[in-house]
C-alpha cells in the first residue's frame, strides 16, 4: 500500500467567524492510499483550539509511513486499532488515515460504503447552511446568497437575539444555534425560552466544554435540546454527556475517523441520546466520508465544501439541504486538483 499525502489552502467564499476566531484559509490534509490499482481519500483540517496544524499532521503520519505501508486487506476496525497507538496523541492525523483506509477498502470490495455497512439511504436528513457571525446585514444577505431549509446561526456576540429576530423576518427555515462555548448558563436557560419562540430547533454547545455541573442545569432548565459539540472529543465522552446533553455531535477528526465515530453514534443511541455529525469546513473529501453515516443521524451539519470558493474535489452533491451520492464506489470521491 502508498500513502501519498497532500497539503492544501482551501479559500472560503467569505470570512468565517465564530465566537472565538475568523478564517478566510482553511489549511487541509488529504492523505491518498494507492492499493490493486484502488486509491482511497482521507481529509483532516488544522484547527487552533484543537491544536492541531497540516505539518504536524504530516510529520507524524511520516513517522509511522512504513508500518502504513506495510498493511494489506485489514478490516477498517484492525487496521484503526493497529495504529491507534501510533497517532493516539493526533486524532486528526488518525481521521485522514481512517478516513482514506476505509474508502479503500470498501472500492477494492466494489461497494459503497454504506452499502457496505449495511445502511439504508431511505430517510437520510438534509444538512443545515452555516451562517458565521457578522453584521446583521451581512448574515442576512448571506442567508439571501443561498435559501436553505435548515440554518445553523452562529452566535456569541452581545446581540444575538437581535440576529436571531431580524434573519426570523426573512425565513422560514429551521433555526439551529451553536454558540461556540460562550455563553453563561443562565443566559442560555433565558434564551433557549425565546429562541424557542423564533422556531429555533436546539442549541449546540453553548457553555464551556468542562462546565459539566453547568450542563446539567442546563440540561434540566433548558426549553430546547441541547446539543455537545466540544463537550463531545473521544468515544468515552459519549457516556459522560448522558443526563448533561440531549444529543452529541461527533467530528471524525475530533475522535479519529469513521471506525470510531460508528461506535460513538451507536453509543449514543444506546443511552436515548440524539446523533449528528458535524463538519470543521471539509473539502467534499471529508464532507463524502460523513455522507456514508446519514442513515444512522438525526441531524447532520455537512456544509463545509458548500463554504469554498473552490472546491479540490467531487464526490457527494447537496442541493436544498439533500445530499446526492456520487456513482463511484467508497465514498465516492475524486481529487480535481
Amino acid at each position: 500500500m502508498e500513502l501519498i499525502l497532500r497539503a492544501y489552502d482551501l479559500k472560503l467564499k467569505h470570512t468565517f467567524t465564530i465566537s472565538r476566531e475568523s478564517i478566510d484559509i482553511q489549511p487541509s490534509l488529504i492523505v491518498e492510499l494507492k492499493s490493486d490499482g484502488f486509491s482511497g481519500f482521507g481529509e483532516a483540517t488544522s484547527n487552533p483550539y484543537y491544536k492541531t496544524t497540516v505539518p504536524v499532521m504530516i510529520a507524524d503520519l511520516e513517522k509511522i509511513r512504513a508500518v502504513i505501508e506495510a498493511t494489506e486487506n485489514e478490516t477498517p476496525e484492525v487496521f484503526w486499532a493497529k495504529i491507534y497507538p501510533y497517532l493516539k496523541q493526533d486524532m486528526f492525523a488518525l481521521c485522514a488515515l481512517d478516513l482514506a483506509y476505509t474508502d479503500l477498502y470498501a472500492r477494492k470490495k466494489g461497494k459503497k460504503l454504506y452499502d457496505l455497512w449495511g445502511y439504508s439511504i431511505d430517510k437520510n436528513p438534509m444538512t443545515d447552511y452555516t451562517i458565521g457571525i457578522a453584521s446583521i446585514e451581512k448574515m442576512v444577505a448571506k442567508m439571501q446568497e443561498l435559501p436553505w431549509p435548515i440554518y445553523k446561526i452562529k452566535l456569541g456576540t452581545k446581540e444575538d437575539i437581535a440576529i436571531v429576530k431580524e434573519l426570523r423576518k426573512h425565513t422560514d427555515a429551521i433555526f439551529r444555534i451553536d454558540a461556540n462555548c460562550d455563553w453563561d448558563v443562565d443566559e442560555t436557560i433565558n434564551n433557549s425560552i425565546e429562541l424557542k419562540n423564533l422556531g429555533v430547533e436546539f442549541l449546540e454547545q453553548p457553555i464551556k466544554a468542562d462546565n459539566w455541573e453547568g450542563h446539567r442545569e442546563i440540561f434540566k432548565h433548558s426549553a430546547l435540546p441541547v446539543i455537545a459539540d466540544e463537550s463531545c472529543i473521544l468515544e468515552e465522552d459519549v457516556a459522560k454527556c448522558h443526563h448533561h446533553f440531549h444529543g452529541v455531535n461527533v467530528k471524525l477528526v475530533k475522535c479519529g475517523g469513521l471506525t470510531p465515530g460508528k461506535r460513538m453514534i451507536e453509543e449514543a443511541k444506546k443511552l436515548g441520546l440524539k446523533t449528528m455529525v458535524g463538519c470543521m469546513t471539509e473539502s467534499t473529501v471529508g464532507i463524502s466520508a460523513i455522507a456514508h453515516l446519514l442513515p444512522q443521524l438525526d441531524y447532520v451539519d455537512m456544509d463545509g465544501a458548500l463554504l469554498l470558493a473552490q472546491d479540490i474535489a467531487t464526490g457527494v452533491t447537496i442541493k436544498e439541504g439533500v445530499i446526492q451520492y456520487s456513482e463511484l464506489n467508497g465514498t465516492g470521491v475524486k481529487l480535481i486538483r
